[in-house]
């Protein structure tokens, strides 16, 4: 049995309950670096280029810390495209390159392509080859895949039904099979929260936002939870086509819920130097400020970003709401 390293970061929020059950299932133990702390985002820092984004800062961190797990391979795939004809931010597509030209003393990296913008038979082709390193059957590598995305769809049908990626990944008393009306609040006041899902559910980075608006007792609605008829409605008056997936269903969730009216505010999470984040949210903040209909927050998060600050915005925010909401 061979030990495969996967960061907690990056696409992690996306994809991780189908990385792991592939890997299971091919009898491979799967290691999880620790979750965000100080010392990792000051590792990733450490190593990375100053016009860097925060995510990728964090996933170098992330690496970092797998080195000293005793692992034997690390998975780093080499992301293009996960839908036809869109693709992902440049990143995603050069990491492996990245990770290896600036760490020294890394396990073999398990460089595994994903481009589904044209034809599936190549993914195939890459997808068995990458079995093959822990299994010669090719019946045993089918069946992986095709629990991998059982696993996968159960995940997305969770975050459907409300949940968040960390309520469904880290419960141990099975949060998944419980109503998810149990885990929102009985509150009036009901805020979307948009952004990529790295920067979201990291609560390190994005200073547990999420608990802190429960807190507050308000109820959270993301682009996660939405269908995709949702945000596909949202974006279809668009003069343009938006290639990116991810910058896709975050413009699309906004605009379908400015159009549906269903929620009281909406804050828009972006990481600084982030080229897709600063296009995407200038066109939903356009659209906003436009419509003045529902207002918005813009939240942008570097590695110099304070909790203090972050609350104090937010606490003005949702109290401005419950002022806008009773004097309606």
């Amino acid at each position: 049995m061979s030990a495969v390293g996967i960061p907690r970061a990056l696409l992690y929020y996306n994809y991780y309950p189908a990385w792991k059950k592939f890997f299971e299932e091919l009898g491979e133990e799967v290691v999880l670096s620790d979750k965000t702390n100080k010392k990792i985002l000051d590792s990733g820092i450490k190593v990375a280029v100053d016009e860097t984004c925060l995510p990728v800062k964090l996933f170098y961190g992330h690496v970092d810390n797998l080195k000293n797990k005793n692992i034997d391979y690390l998975f780093i795939p080499r992301i293009v495209s996960v839908e036809k004809k869109r693709y992902l931010c440049p990143k995603f597509l050069g990491l492996p390159n990245m990770v290896q030209n600036l760490m020294n003393d890394l396990p073999p990296i398990i460089d595994f392509k994903i481009d589904l913008s044209k034809k599936n038979k190549n993914f195939f082709f890459d997808l068995y080859k990458l079995g093959k390193k822990f299994n010669n059957n090719p019946i045993k590598i089918f069946g992986a895949y095709k629990k991998a995305m059982k696993a996968l769809s159960d995940y997305q049908k969770a975050l459907l039904r409300g949940y968040t990626p960390m309520e469904y990944m880290e419960d141990k008393n099975g949060l998944q099979h419980c109503s998810p009306l149990e885990h929102k609040s009985n509150s009036n006041l009901k805020i979307a929260v948009l952004g990529h899902s790295y920067n979201l559910n990291d609560s390190f980075i994005s200073m547990d936002i999420y608990s802190k608006l429960r807190e507050m007792g308000v109820e959270i609605l993301t682009s996660e939870m939405l269908p995709q008829s949702a945000y596909l409605k949202g974006i279809k008056d668009l003069r343009k086509d938006i290639f990116w997936t991810f910058g896709k269903e975050i413009m699309g969730s906004a605009y379908y819920l400015l159009k549906n009216n269903i929620i009281d505010g909406v804050i828009l999470v972006v990481s600084f130097g982030c080229g897709p984040d600063s296009l995407v949210g200038e066109l939903i903040e356009r659209r906003y400020k436009r419509d003045e209909k529902i207002p918005l927050l813009f939240l942008t998060l570097d590695e110099h970003t304070g909790e203090a600050g972050v609350l104090t915005r937010l606490e003005a925010f949702i109290d401005m709401l419950w002022f806008r909401k009773k004097s309606a």
